[in-house]
């Protein structure tokens, strides 16, 4: 068992995607090389603006090449919530947003070409007890009658449709999700930013910015550059060199394991339709077909970002194997970890703290959320876009969180109480 991301083992760095040296000086500074920072980056350089792209690793080290590949419909914040806090009009945009976000995806990868085993089969979310029956029954029909956007509701007599598992009770499915190869995506938004002119600096972190009469000077791991604008984009990997966006964005661990390649009918009897799929838990479990036909599946039981990968293949395989006993005799063939970027609201967001621009906070949504607020960061930096539903809302933090989040497990443990009773 390999304990690499998958994606980047399958898909490794293309020989043509090139980067550079940092530049002496530059109009605009993106720290971090990932989806949001990439998307961002080729929208600000297709206007002229010159744009060099600094990230602390390789391109394509970070989350956005080893997730689940998956861009699924609306937010971490639940629809409701979200139109109960901010009202009709703004909360129905931010829902909207989610589903424009998985458009964004698709004309991009056709704009650029991008080879990415993109498609759109749907989702599914499933439940495993009567109190998710009726509260997921609910759901559906409130997505359906109060948004216009059809969510079926799945009995267990006709789950056949939707798993080959008997573990569920019933499932939620939709026909607006897609998903991608994370690493093709990512390699390709990278190339397609460095064709639109972007310098792309490896290695390179950041651990110093200044302004200074109106422009920033940044040090770097690879030397100093100077910038008009600065533009942070690091998600889940935001360090403490910028402690007011720090304290807005939670790092939370992610673990997925993958399976060997599986017989194509029984990939298919296991997920039919090749839908997205996740759990209706708190710790909830995401898993999927890949391109292949392995079955990936994904999640955590706690919210470190360092635990042990022999410890989360064994964890994540009892699930794996309580979910579809049928994989039983086959092999594991990777296990890995990353980490996601979480807000206090559950929703993404975009800002500036002493004019350094910020995009981030998807939740596990950020293939698709990443790419929809790359796009409007961009937009706003050079003034082709009024406003965008994610820099209108305010972005919350707590006063007990400064530099490390010491909470997360006793979060960690009334979570796993409160899915363990079902609540």
């Amino acid at each position: 068992m390999k304990t690499i991301p998958f994606w980047t083992d399958d898909y490794p760095r293309p020989d043509g995607l090139v980067a550079g040296d940092l530049p002496k000086q530059t109009e605009v500074l993106v720290i971090g090389g990932g989806i949001t920072g990439l998307t961002a980056a080729r929208c600000l350089a297709q206007t002229g603006i010159e744009v060099a792209v600094a990230d602390s690793q390789a391109i394509g080290d970070g989350a956005s090449s080893m997730n689940g590949g998956m861009a699924i419909y609306g937010l971490k914040a639940e629809a409701e919530a979200v139109i109960d806090r901010f009202g009709e009009e703004l909360g129905r945009e931010l829902w909207e947003a989610s589903l424009v976000a998985i458009d964004r995806v698709e004309e991009l990868v056709d704009e650029e070409a991008i080879a990415c085993d993109f498609s759109r089969p749907g989702s599914a979310e499933f439940g495993f007890t009567g109190r998710d029956d009726r509260l997921l029954a609910a759901y559906a029909g409130w997505t359906t009658s109060e948004l216009g956007f059809p969510i079926e509701y799945v009995p267990r007599e006709r789950l056949g449709e939707v798993v080959g598992s008997e573990r569920f009770s019933m499932a939620l499915t939709d026909q607006v999700s897609a998903g991608v190869h994370p690493a093709k995506y990512t390699f390709g938004l990278a190339g397609a930013a460095a064709r639109a002119g972007v310098t792309l600096v490896e290695h390179a972190e950041v651990t110093g910015v200044e302004k200074w009469g109106g422009r920033f000077s940044a040090a770097t791991s690879r030397g100093e550059t100077e910038a008009a604008r600065v533009l942070v984009t690091t998600n889940g990997y935001t360090g403490t060199l910028f402690p007011d966006i720090r304290r807005g964005v939670v790092p939370i661990g992610s673990y997925s394991i993958v399976t060997e390649p599986l017989p194509t009918a029984l990939a298919e009897e296991l997920l039919p339709g090749n839908r997205m799929a996740w759990t209706a838990r708190r710790f909830l479990n995401y898993f999927r077909r890949t391109p292949d036909d392995r079955i990936l599946i994904g999640g955590r039981r706690n919210l470190r970002t360092d635990l042990d990968p022999s410890d989360s293949a064994r964890e994540l395989r009892s699930r794996l194997l309580e979910f579809f006993p049928q994989l039983a005799p086959f092999e594991i063939s990777h296990v890995w970890g990353g980490k996601l970027g979480v807000t206090f609201d559950l929703l993404p967001h975009i800002g500036r703290h002493h004019d350094v621009w910020y995009a981030l906070g998807y939740g596990g949504h950020g293939v698709a959320l990443g790419t929809y607020l790359g796009t409007d960061v961009a937009m706003l930096m050079t003034g082709r876009l009024d406003r965008s539903p994610f820099a209108d809302i305010p972005h919350p933090t707590r006063w007990y969180y400064r530099t490390k989040p010491w909470f997360l497990p006793f979060a960690a443990l009334a979570y796993r109480t409160l899915d363990r009773f079902g609540r």
